[in-house]
């Protein structure tokens, strides 16, 4: 079994982006591809399991697939119709359980479907396969058998998700048994390798170390996360490397593993961004938003449901940038808007309807359908970003946030949080959790014995909130001493000074917008990465790269002009203006497409534990500052409050993941 050949190099002439070259995998290597023969004309009915459910639906709509020749998509597990004379698309995981209901299926003297075609998610084993070739009555109802070897979730235009969202609890918990941790380690390995199997790409596999407080201290299984995930990753590689023809043979780009210990205080500040303010403040059920619109016919109001996605050109464009900007953004959009549409005009009474001319009356018809598109995207997001700056106001986030990155930059220490807790007694708890986690990632030794208890009761937290807390500290190793202030959390502290700095300024870079200072610190490791100044030690590479992989963005000479790119706080993703219709997108990737096709090498990170938006934002910022298009993986995307409910699953396990809305 193999896939087919398709060209879906980096360097490939027509330059894809990761998203779409997975979409195009599977509407056009596995749905299209059925389409031979006799079943050319046919419909068909596509069967999937849970994740592979999933893997499409984060892929494709539903249009695509109908477009492609499906009539119905079944859920492999439930009772089904036969419908024997259509033929059905198997995409399914490679298990004993998914290979007996298919031959179940197929098998018999009336089987359910006519023809079979079926694709597996990932590598299938060769007792899987004789099993179905063995089957004499199902062999010759076969149309395919074949590997696709996509099994990841994209998100957004360059992320991905392994599915794995219990990583924290079973790779971090402290137990002695470890089964569950290696087991999810390697159903992310193979997750991964998928990523390359589909873009047809051989990484340089670099990971962080294990690091030891000293040299008599033992190296844990949470040590060793990304070493092993490394090791697991590698071993698919090189079955790729054998089985899938023309997968290359060396080195087409890099992969970086971390876990989530490399940085605590990302997944619980404040990040200021529209993407981020949205999931954070407005208690949204994945990217879905529900709001009220006026009823029919001056009914009552009605509830409608939209999703916030890269189909909405204007979340497109908005969605990484700061709130103040998407305020200030969307308002000129509507100005610009009434200004330039007639149906507009009159709507909203610039121009009463007695001084229109016929030509003026003809232009107002001809836009009210973009007329009514336009007009219902833009009151969304001006809704949106009205609702977000009231809980900003209501909530004194402005006091907080700024406290929350002077505490990151070493311009506040603990004195000014306990002052904070009692000016500012209304703050919410959880709100109060996460500064106290902050400060814990920067001041941890505040929070043995006495000192935290009364911190925590200062800020008037409970004990499973201080178990929040040392489940953070966890996540960096051992809890940290008196005697040992470093590595805990890889930041390197002089004991003497009175305060700490968990991120480094930089300097020549002006402020933009308040409260924009933070950024993720792999901000940091992607640029040193992309310079090849990334520590060897630090960051081991699996692989010796070839003599001919040099690691270089492209061929020509990178550009490093400063002043051609935004810095990182006045953001490049916040201010493209050009959009006069108040409508179409200035998104990085929809106007990058005659960069892509000289962009330089993919830079693969991935983060074990949970990613964060700000992290996502950033790979967007760094693939139009570094000309090479940065893609994030993780085990899971997590919001704030979902990063929380999850660090106390690590001891607390009758918790579960009905708690956490994804």
């Amino acid at each position: 079994m193999s896939m087919s050949d398709s060209d879906s190099s980096s360097y490939a002439s027509d330059y894809k982006t990761f998203k779409q070259i997975s979409r195009e995998r599977l509407l056009h290597e596995m749905l299209r591809s059925t389409k031979t023969g006799d079943c050319k004309l046919t419909w068909k009915v596509l069967i999937m399991d849970k994740l592979t459910v999933k893997i499409m639906s984060h892929s494709c709509k539903m249009t695509d697939i109908t477009d492609e020749g499906v009539s119905l998509v079944e859920d492999i597990y439930k009772r089904r119709q036969p419908l024997p004379t259509m033929d059905a698309i198997y995409f399914i995981q490679p298990t004993r359980e998914n290979v007996i209901m298919f031959l179940s299926d197929m098998s018999g003297k009336i089987p359910l479907y006519r023809k079979a075609f079926v694709f597996f998610s990932s590598t299938v084993s060769k007792e899987l396969v004789m099993d179905i070739k063995k089957d004499t009555k199902v062999l010759p109802r076969l149309g395919a058998l074949r590997e696709m070897n996509l099994e990841y979730f994209p998100i957004d235009s360059q992320g991905f998700l392994t599915n794995n969202e219990r990583a924290l609890e079973e790779l971090f918990a402290d137990e002695e048994n470890n089964h569950k941790g290696f087991t999810c380690l390697n159903v992310m390995a193979k997750r991964i390798a998928t990523v390359f199997a589909s873009l047809r790409e051989f990484p340089s596999v670099r990971f962080r170390a294990a690091k030891s407080l000293d040299a008599t201290t033992m190296t844990t299984f949470r040590d060793l996360i990304p070493t092993k995930l490394a090791a697991g990753v590698w071993d698919c590689l090189m079955k790729y490397k054998k089985s899938i023809p023309n997968f290359p043979q060396t080195e087409t780009c890099e992969l970086l593993i971390l876990d989530r210990s490399v940085d605590q205080i990302a997944p619980v500040i404040h990040e200021w961004t529209y993407d981020a303010m949205c999931h954070d403040l407005l208690n949204m059920e994945g990217n879905k938003y529900v709001h009220e619109v006026p009823g029919k016919s001056g009914g009552p109001s009605e509830r409608k449901e939209v999703l916030l996605e890269d189909h909405d050109p204007v979340w497109l464009e908005l969605c990484h940038a700061h709130i103040a900007d998407v305020s200030e953004r969307l308002h000129e959009k509507m100005t610009n808007f009434i200004s330039k549409n007639k149906a507009a005009q009159i709507q909203h009474g610039s121009k009463s309807s007695s001084e229109m001319s016929t030509r003026d009356i003809q232009k107002m018809v001809h836009a009210l359908p973009q007329y009514s598109e336009q007009i219902d995207k833009l009151s969304l997001h001006i809704e949106i970003a009205g609702k977000i700056n009231g809980v900003i106001r209501e909530s004194g986030l402005r006091e907080l946030g700024q406290l929350e990155q002077d505490l990151v930059f070493g311009d506040a220490t603990t004195k000014d949080v306990i002052k904070f807790f009692t000016v500012h007694e209304d703050i919410t708890l959880e709100n109060k959790l996460r500064l106290l986690m902050i400060l814990a990632s920067i001041y941890p030794e505040k929070f043995e014995g006495e000192k935290g208890v009364n911190l925590m009761r200062l800020a008037k937290l409970t004990e499973e909130h201080m178990c929040v807390v040392h489940n953070l500290r966890m996540l960096g190793g051992q809890p940290v001493t008196k005697k040992n202030l470093t590595s805990a959390f890889g930041l390197k502290f002089d004991i003497h000074k009175k305060k700490r700095a968990a991120r480094k300024e930089r300097p020549g870079e002006e402020e933009k917008w308040q409260l924009s200072r933070f950024y993720p610190i792999i901000e940091e490791l992607i640029e040193k990465l992309a310079k090849n100044e990334l520590s060897k030690e630090d960051y081991p590479c699996l692989n010796d790269p070839s003599p001919s992989y040099h690691g270089s963005p492209f061929s020509g000479p990178v550009n490093q002009n400063p002043h051609s790119m935004r810095s990182r706080r006045t953001p490049t993703w916040a201010r493209p203006r050009g959009s006069e219709d108040g409508y179409s997108s200035d998104s990085v990737l929809r106007h990058a497409s005659s960069d892509f096709r000289r962009i330089g090498q993919r830079i693969f990170v991935f983060i074990v534990g949970g990613a964060t938006r700000s992290e996502l934002r950033v790979c967007h910022k760094l693939t139009k500052k570094l000309k090479r298009e940065v893609i994030l993986g993780s085990s899971s995307l997590d919001d704030p409050s979902q990063f929380i409910t999850k660090l106390k699953m690590i001891t607390t396990h009758e918790l579960s993941l009905d708690d956490i809305q994804i």
